[in-house]
């Protein structure tokens, strides 16, 4: 092994306050993957969580792997050895499972890059006793796994703090026992609600593409395969277990506030399959906050909607207290009052984002956005107003109906909104800048919005000339878009079954030129990106069991072609949408 690999790692890990390293004897052990780069990876809440969960089992070891950076890639190509973990630097093919952290779609080709450099089969069908179990999860997991599902022994799907323990439990018994991947794998199928193994399915088509039928393959591997999930009062307070300089967050300490998000925008997928919205209680947040190891330092809040936390005051005031400065996620222009942005001056935050979405009223209600344009102007005003924040303002573009027309609207309440800060900043002498950042709208499963096609590439570059240019002609502003190349990949990924996989193999192989990728493959990739879907087809990933009645996914289509709102989630009120029966 490359003396100068060691120390890189070495060095890495030196860097860190809360690594766990254990010895391998007696152990279960698991290589813990983020299909990214370390410095994405650990700035991601949810891998930390997962590699607490599992550190904290003693019968378990988790180490930890990435993609490699271009230094890392050198110097593994130069040992001619396989991918190695962090903690020990151990080759991930020694490993008994090899589990896979997924959060984003526009990740998958990393996947195959990390197995082939990890020296793993890249087929789940090519794999022998030898091999380790290659298992995912993660949201993107089970809002669809079918585009990966050649490639993965297992899927565990839902929440890790629901299903994680049982699963290794389980895993270790069965291993005890037996080293045949089938009898581990129909083991884990038979004890275990959670688990969704592809190789025991079989799926047929419709002379059009549609899928035309999906049928078990034994009495043990159930039609639905439930995602798991928490009920706020199991929930812990999750925060991040391991602080690096080397992240997005630079030694910030990550907390979660909460799960899901009750407002109902149809076009988000976190806003559906982590119903119920959970909130900690603000005694629970409070005690949390006066922890010794969270009386110091910064913070990072994390939530869907942060304001929505239940005395979220209160909780800054604490923080405030700990002499702690914090940052928050996106805010809520609705939930603003100049008590908060006084909070937020004295915890050091520097920026605000606010997220209208859609420039005009016909759209927010299509989305069910719940957000008017008088609360939007009046948030801006607010800010500007206590002299303290940047603004960044969140975008979507290709939503289902635009036109032109709506695009134009983007430009005219921008106009708005800057006329407002202008306003408000006038007497300081210094007028706010105004950051945008333009989003592609993505068709996400398990939402109202399932059904509709990704706008076409093209049109999508048109709109972003036009906001471009307008926005050349209004000054005081910066703005980012998405690539629409992209958008795409993420949508094929996104809404795509199980063939997609050929067409991720072909990328691979290529070497990462997707159009040659596209143009050899047996599937064309429009028709899973492009093609409205039949509200009554089979879709790739209804077989997962989230809780969410499809026909109530159902009425909030037909609402937003209607371009009516419906009410936010209200948990404990009502039972529209099935998951709190």
């Amino acid at each position: 092994m490359s003396d100068k690999l060691v120390s890189l790692y070495r060095e890495k890990l030196a860097r860190e306050k809360g690594t766990v390293q254990k010895d391998w004897g007696g152990r279960v052990s698991v290589a813990l993957v983020y299909p990214n780069h370390y410095h994405v990876a650990m700035s991601n809440l949810g891998f930390q969580v997962v590699y607490n969960l599992l550190n904290r089992k003693n019968e378990v070891v988790a180490e930890r792997a990435f993609l490699p950076d271009k230094q890392e890639l050198s110097l593994h190509l130069e040992t001619g050895k396989g991918l190695l973990s962090l903690e020990s630097q151990s080759m991930l093919c020694r490993f008994d499972i090899v589990a896979f952290s997924l959060s984003f779609e526009n990740d998958y080709p990393n996947i195959l890059k990390i197995l082939e450099l990890a020296r793993i089969p890249l087929l789940a069908s090519d794999r022998d006793n030898s091999s380790p179990i290659v298992m995912a999860g993660g949201v993107a997991s089970f809002l669809n796994p079918e585009p990966l599902a050649d490639f993965f022994d297992l899927f565990l799907l839902g929440e890790a703090e629901a299903t994680l323990d049982e699963f290794m439990d389980q895993f270790a018994g069965v291993r005890s026992i037996s080293i045949e991947r089938k009898e581990i794998l129909r083991h884990l199928a038979r004890n275990i609600n959670s688990v969704y193994i592809p190789s025991f399915y079989n799926i047929e088509y419709n002379n059009d593409g549609t899928i035309s039928s999906r049928e078990p393959l034994y009495d043990f591997a159930p039609e639905k395969v439930k995602a798991a999930r928490l009920s706020i009062e199991d929930l812990p307070v999750n925060f991040s277990s391991i602080l690096t300089p080397e992240t997005e967050f630079a030694d910030r300490l990550l907390v979660e506030l909460g799960r899901g998000c009750g407002r109902s925008c149809r076009f988000c997928a976190a806003g559906y399959v982590y119903r119920p919205p959970r909130q900690h209680e603000e005694s629970d947040l409070l005690e949390f906050f006066s922890r010794k190891e969270v009386k110091s330092g910064s913070l990072g809040l994390l939530s869907a909607s942060v304001l929505d936390t239940p005395g979220i005051e209160n909780v800054f005031e604490r923080i405030l207290e700990n002499r702690c400065s914090f940052s928050v996620s996106s805010l809520r222009a609705d939930l603003l009052t100049p008590r908060i942005l006084d909070l937020l001056k004295k915890g050091s935050h520097k920026s605000l984002a606010i997220a209208p979405e859609a420039g005009s009223g016909r759209l927010r209600r299509m989305i069910n956005k719940h957000l008017s344009l008088d609360q939007i102007t009046d948030a801006a005003a607010m800010i500007a107003k206590s002299g303290s924040f940047g603004v960044r303002l969140y975008f979507m573009i290709g939503l289902p109906t635009e036109t032109y027309a709506d695009i134009d609207d983007i430009l005219n309440l921008i106009k708005k909104i800057r006329h407002s800060i202008i306003r408000e900043s006038r007497t300081r002498g210094s007028i706010g800048h105004i950051r945008l950042s333009v989003n592609c709208f993505i068709p996400k499963p398990f939402t109202p919005f399932q059904w509709f096609p990704m706008e076409e590439v093209s049109t999508l570059k048109d709109r972003q000339k036009r906001l471009k240019k307008g926005l050349a002609k209004e000054g005081g502003t910066s703005v980012s878009f998405d690539v629409p190349k992209w958008s795409y990949v993420q949508t094929l990924f996104s809404t795509g079954d199980r063939r997609v996989g050929g067409i991720l193999m072909r990328v691979h192989k290529s070497g990462g030129n997707w159009n040659l990728a596209f143009r050899h493959s047996d599937m064309n990739p429009e028709f899973f990106v492009y093609r409205a879907k039949g509200i009554d087809e089979i879709l790739p990933w209804d077989f997962i069991d989230n809780g969410i009645n499809k026909e109530f996914l159902k009425k909030e289509y037909e609402l937003a072609l209607r371009e009516k709102e419906s009410s936010i989630c209200k948990l404990g009120e009502c039972k529209r949408c099935g998951v709190c029966e």
